[in-house]
Formats: structure tokens, sequence, C-alpha cells
């Protein structure tokens, strides 16, 4: 009854959101060629839609050519991070009441923000998709959700997770995980013991570290938790398991990014799938890695069309026994500048070196960071220091299995800041040169 409540109170108060949703939850309900067909429909309109209402589109594009087939990403130009830098106003469709438009921002974790509009519409159909996303889990509208979340300015009124100072319907509740101690996770833990959520959703690094401290403190927590939602990092395995162990319930992977949200989320069988309704994405080979392209189907203030998201990922053709419709894809992924590039050209992935530091359990925080194609520091917080005989053996498995002429040296520090959004990134690689491309997930 008392959900059922929440529900009709919150109904009330986002009417446009839960229009959305009603549109988003049929789709769940056709076959897996009919999200396919009206996935490449979708894709067709908003590229005809874009060079006919945008200055950009309507210079990259030309004239388009009409085949009576809808039009397929394949001979499409990319969009890149830094066309969104130099022609940011020209991707805005022609004519907006800038009145009526927002401003937002993405990218801070690499030094080189990248600015973008978008409007209410956009606002509410992204919450719309996430409630479609957290309903895989279980959870229905009128069930609590806590929200751990690092960025200020969407935790403000206003943001994208900010609340009203009295929120009568009790649905949602965000804390600012911009920065944490030992006090604050107490808190935290203390919140989720009283207020009773359903879901916890925020980054992987501040869910695994609330779920270290619980562990570490033998904190009891109530039952109803359904599951556990972590988003804007890569998810570890260890993570996933700190989390289970310490919450009690499954931890689902959420993937998107502030510019084009809601592409992909995983079900309780463990897969990902690809929001094919609201997203086309792309896996395309280059050479060392798969990179992924994603376009909105729906944001047409200012479209998003084959952008390089700066991930790395792979798209499957198998089938998931949970019965969605929307197709699947690997998240065995990483930012691109994630990637540790040596002087003889390999590129490696983050998960190498996280694993070599498995079993050192005095180690409470660390961050890989490249700073030339032969050196390499490791920054790390810990509560004794590292043996003289981990140390070298680290340093040795690196000289052996990256690059025999990379350098590592280890410093020990009392914090690792944290990026501008509250993000803490695990390994820093060198950005490529000339590409002007950071890579920023939400």
């Amino acid at each position: 009854m008392i959900r059922q409540l929440r529900h009709w109170l919150h109904r009330r108060r986002y009417p446009a959101r839960y229009a959305r949703l009603a549109e988003l939850l049929p789709v769940q309900a056709m076959s897996r060629q009919q999200v396919l067909q009206r996935q490449r429909l979708a894709f067709d309109d908003m590229v005809r839609f874009a060079a006919g209402h945008t200055d950009f589109y309507a210079a990259r594009f030309g004239d388009l050519p009409d085949t009576g087939r809808p039009i397929g990403p394949g001979y499409l130009p990319i969009l890149h991070k830094r066309d969104l830098i130099a022609h940011r106003d020209e991707l805005l469709v022609r004519g907006v009441d800038r009145d009526r438009i927002k401003i937002g921002y993405t990218g801070g974790s690499t030094g080189r923000p990248l600015a973008f509009y978008y409007d209410d519409a956009k606002h509410e159909l992204m919450l719309a998709g996430m409630m479609r996303g957290f309903m895989m889990s279980g959870w229905r509208p009128g069930q609590k959700v806590l929200y751990f979340w690092g960025a200020s300015r969407d935790v403000a009124p206003g943001g994208v997770f900010g609340s009203r100072r009295y929120d009568f319907a009790g649905v949602e509740k965000t804390v600012s995980a911009v920065e944490f101690s030992e006090a604050r996770l107490r808190e935290w833990a203390r919140l989720i013991q009283t207020w009773r959520p359903v879901l916890l959703y925020g980054y992987a690094s501040v869910l695994a570290e609330l779920a270290r401290f619980v562990i570490d403190n033998r904190i009891g927590l109530p039952g109803g938790l359904l599951g556990v939602y972590s988003t804007a990092e890569v998810l570890n395995d260890w993570q996933r398991q700190r989390m289970q162990d310490a919450f009690g319930c499954k931890v689902f992977n959420q993937y998107g990014c502030r510019e084009v949200p809601n592409i992909a989320w995983e079900c309780r069988q463990g897969n990902m799938h690809v929001f094919a309704d609201m997203v086309y994405l792309e896996s395309v080979p280059t050479g060392t890695e798969d990179r992924l392209l994603v376009s909105s189907l729906s944001n047409r203030l200012m479209p998003f069309i084959r952008y390089d998201i700066g991930d790395s990922g792979r798209l499957l053709e198998s089938e998931c026994g949970c019965g969605l419709p929307f197709p699947l894809m690997e998240m065995n992924m990483c930012r691109h500048n994630d990637l540790i590039r040596t002087r003889s050209g390999r590129h490696l992935h983050p998960s190498f070196f996280n694993r070599l530091l498995y079993g050192l359990q005095q180690i409470r925080h660390y961050q890989w960071v490249q700073t030339g194609l032969d050196r390499m520091v490791l920054n790390l917080v810990v509560s004794e220091r590292l043996s003289a005989h981990d140390v070298e053996s680290i340093k040795a498995h690196i000289r052996r299995d990256v690059d025999e002429r990379m350098v590592l040296q280890v410093n020990y520090l009392d914090e690792i800041e944290r990026t501008i959004a509250g993000k803490h990134r695990f390994v820093i690689g060198l950005a490529e040169e000339g590409t002007g491309d950071t890579g920023s997930p939400a």
C-alpha cells in the first residue's frame, strides 16, 4: 500500500517521465527482428533529420541518397570528441530557443572537459530509461532508490539526481559522494539501515569502498535490497564480489555516458543488453581493439551520430535466456586512454595492471599512471607499506610482460585525488597523440 502511494505521488510529480516509460516498456515484448528493424528506421530518420536541421551535419553529410532503403552507418563519418569541442554550436538544431536548453559537461576526468546541450525532454527520457533498466532487477516504480553520486552539479536541486527539499513521495534519495571518510561511510551504512532502499546506484569505486567498510565493521544491513547498480566506472570482478558479499544481493553493471545515456544494462542473468530502441551501437575494429561508436536515436536537439565515445567493447550475436529482445554486448572494456602503451607499439588493457596487486590486503586505494612510454607511477594508500619483495615482484612482472625498459615508481599518499565529478580512475594511460580524443564514459 505504501509503495503504491509513493508511486502515485512520484507519477504525479513527473508525468513526462512516466509517459516516456510507458512508451519504452512495450518494446520489451517485441521480437529481436522487430527491435532491430525499428532501430534501423530510427537511425535513418535521425540521420536525415540531422542533415536537414543542423549546420554541422548538413556540411558533413551533404546530399543523402534516397535508395528506398534505410541509411546504414557504414559510409557515414565518425563524430570525434574534437568535433564536439570545435563545432558545439553547429551541432545544435537550428532555431532552438536558447532559453529552454541547458549545458552539460563531461570529460573532466581527462583534463579536457567537453560541453554539450540538453533539454528537459532528454533529461526525462534518460530517467525513464533508467527506470526501465532498474525494472530488469525486479524493482518496481514506488520502491526506494539510494544514489551515491560524485558530481556536485548533479546532486544540486535541478540536477540529474537532485531532490527537492521536501520529498513527500520518498522514492529517491541522493548522497554526495565527491569525497568520503570513515565517518561518512558509517553515515551511509546507517542511512541504508534506516531508510531501507531497495536499490543502490553509484560509482563502482564508491560502492566498493562502502562495501569494504560494511564488511570490516560487520555491519548488518536490511535484507530487502534487490540490487546494486554500478555505473560511470569500469566494474572489476573484485569490486563486484565485495559488493555482493557486503550487500547480500546481485550487482548489476550499467553503461552509458552523459552525452548519450542508457546504452546498455545488465539483466539478472548477467548479460549486458544494448537498449537498441534508444541507441545504435557499433563495434568497429581499429588495429588492437574494437572501438565503440554510439548514435542517439532520440536526441534531436543536438544529434550524436557515430560518436566515438572513447571506449572499446564488442557486440555479441548470442541471445539471452532472460527473454529480452535487445542485442548483447561484452562489457570487457575500458576507456581508450586507460590502455597502457609501450614504445614497441603494444596496448595493454588496464586489467593486467590491476591483477598485479591481487592479494595485497594492505592496499586501500591505488592508481596506475603512465607518465611516458617508458615510465609508470603506482600511487598507493595503504595501512602499511608493501615489502621490498612485493615491490620488486611487481616491477619484475612489468619488465617481463610489458616492456623491459618500463620503469615503475611507487608513491605512498594519504589520499588519491578523485576527478571533479567524484570518480576514481584506477589506470590512467597516455592520450593518443594527434587524436584530441581523451575518452570519458559517464
